[in-house]
This record gives C-alpha cells, structure tokens and sequence, in this order.
C-alpha cells in the first residue's frame, strides 16, 4: 500500500522516517527554480539530486543499492512542474512498498 509522505511548503527539508524497516532520511531542496529529491538509508546515499518530475518514479534504477520500494510524486492539479510553495498540496510525495512495484 502506498504511503504518503508528509511535507512541508518550504523550498529545502529533510525529513527521518522508518520504512519498510528502513531508516530513511528523505530530503527535499529547490536548486535554481527546480526541485530536487534525496534519499539516504541509514546514512548511506541511495539517490542524491534526482529532478523531481510528476509521475516518474525516484529510484527506478537505483535497486541496486539495496533500497525497498520506491517514490513518486503527483501533481494533484494537472502536469506542472513542481513548485516548493505547493509541496505537501498540490504536489504530493508517495512511497511505494515493494508490492506496489510487482
């Protein structure tokens, strides 16, 4: 089941969440007029500066590196780009378990 994640309308966060198991640190930031997700388990990188972009899955090829599941965000609103004032709103951050991928 998927599992939203709560965020902020501010343009740089990071927040500490347990998933799957997993001590996760997520972080959110705006670089320029562009938003930027990173993820790192139990302090190790998984993905840093990955643009975030409506619909297109965050670690689709980052598996490898051992994380469970996956994250996406959705514009509730349309096909925009992605904008820190709406974070949280209008564009919403998901986590995807492992049998949301199968």
């Amino acid at each position: 089941m998927a599992l939203q994640v709560p965020l902020s309308a501010v343009p740089s966060q990071t927040l500490a969440v347990t998933l799957a198991g997993q001590l996760s640190e997520i972080g959110v930031r705006l670089l320029g007029q562009k938003l930027y997700f990173d993820l790192r388990k139990s302090n190790a990188p998984v993905v840093t500066t990955r643009l975030i972009q409506n619909k297109q899955r965050l670690l689709l090829d980052a598996g490898y590196r051992g994380f469970v599941g996956d994250f996406v965000f959705i514009d509730l609103q349309g096909d925009a780009p992605s904008q820190f004032a709406g974070l949280g709103t209008r564009w919403v951050l998901w986590y995807l378990e492992a049998a949301d991928l199968a």
